[in-house]
This record gives C-alpha cells, structure tokens and sequence, in this order.
C-alpha cells in the first residue's frame, strides 16, 4: 500500500511540473535562484527499509530477517561550496521494524517454543547524516547528482539499558551506530520550489548487538557480528 502511495505521490508531481520541466527555457524559480544562495534550507520526508547482515561464530543455518518498510521525515540543512558541490545536514526521524527468524537447530538440547524462534525488532532512529552532494550542470529545469557521506543514528528503542535479555524475551541492541551512505537523486526545479527525488543506500560500521548474559544463548551466542544496512527513499522539498 505504501509503495502504491508513492507512486501516486510522484505521478501527481511529475503530471503537474512535466510541462515546466522540459521546456526549452529555464523555469523562473520564486525563491530567486536557490543554487546561488550560501545557505538554504527545507525537509524531506519518505520510506525506508532496514535489514541486518551476520557474520557467524559457526556454521549453522543463517537468521533469517522479515522486512517491513518503514517512514521518516526531517530537516535539511544546505551549505554551497561551488556550483557542483554542496555540504549537506539532513537531521531526521526514521521508524522502522524488522523481525528476526530463528531456526530449530539453534535450540538442540534445550527447550523452547513457537515465540522464541522469532524475535521482533522495533526501533526508532534519531538520524544524522552529513552528506557531500556532486551534480552535474543543470539540463534546463533538472540536475542529476550523487551524494555521499558519514552518519550517525540514536536508536531510541535499543533496550541497551534493560537488564532482561533475550531469556526474558527481550533483544537488545547498542543505542549508537554509525553508518556511510551513498545515493542518486535529481533536483526538479518548479516555479515555487525545487523538488528532490533520491534513493540511498546506509551501511553500517558497528557491531550493534548486545549479548545475552549466557555465552551459550541462542540468540545471540552464535553472532560474531550484526551490523544494520538499509535503503531510503527521500523527497526533498528546498
């Protein structure tokens, strides 16, 4: 359903800025050539979809992630180095949620049942990415341009602090992560305002998990590593 909306979302942009956007002439944009100004600013708000990659102690049956797309929406903050280059601050909240899928193997010798084979991730990131943007020279009323950069992520719902584990049925991660990020977009100049479709990849640089207090656990003791990666799609309104 969501995807559905987007897609919507973005016919009706493009139906109503077409006739702007490819014309031989330049649109006269109301807020006096945005790209000119030292500073500028604007939000954006979109989806998103987070997923984990596991490195093992041992080799048994991969955990498996059930994605779901999440929302988030935030500020930006826009610094013009050149006319090709701009140094980017995008503040924002992103909510998601994952849940991870055990195997039966993970629990041999032990007793468990139907709820402890699934563990349901819920979190909720203060974002803060600085971004590096490149772009082309603008092609009358659109300007392709790639982004790239550092971020940092508060996760609000990590459950660090809680002394239950995962015996108790809690999974719990590190509150910060850190992330590199690369992304494609096109700026879309209209008559009051340039409009910003891009899609983003973040990789995450950090182990995030916290280990039950067994060694042994079987949700936890057989990862060496679980790092966040994700795919975010933006609309930019500057």
């Amino acid at each position: 359903m969501k995807q559905v909306l987007v897609l919507l979302a973005f016919l009706f942009v493009f139906q109503s800025s077409s006739a702007q956007l490819f014309t031989k002439e330049k649109v006269t944009n109301s807020v006096n050539n945005i790209d000119q100004k030292t500073l500028t600013w604007g939000y954006f708000l979109g989806f998103n979809q987070y997923d984990f990659n596991f490195d093992y102690n041992q080799d048994l049956k991969d955990i498996l992630v059930d994605e779901s797309s999440g929302f988030h929406l935030g500020l930006v903050g826009d610094l013009r180095i050149n006319d090709f280059m701009n140094l980017r601050l995008e503040p924002g909240v992103f909510f998601t949620s994952r849940n991870l899928i055990y195997d039966e193997s993970y629990f041999q010798g032990t007793e468990f049942n139907d709820s402890d084979l699934l563990r349901e991730v819920k979190s909720t990131y203060v974002h803060i990415p600085l971004l590096l943007k490149v772009s082309t020279k603008r092609i009358n009323n659109f300007k392709p341009f790639i982004v790239g950069g550092f971020s940092t992520a508060l996760n609000l719902s990590s459950n660090q602090d809680n002394p239950n584990d995962n015996s108790s049925g809690e999974f719990r991660m590190k509150k910060n992560t850190y992330f590199y990020e690369i992304g494609f977009g096109i700026d879309l100049y209209l008559e009051y305002f340039k409009f910003t479709p891009s899609i983003r990849g973040i990789f995450s640089m950090n182990d995030e998990i916290i280990r039950d207090v067994d060694p042994n656990s079987p949700w936890t003791g057989n990862v060496a590593k679980m790092e966040t990666r994700g795919v975010f799609i933006n609309f930019t309104f500057q």
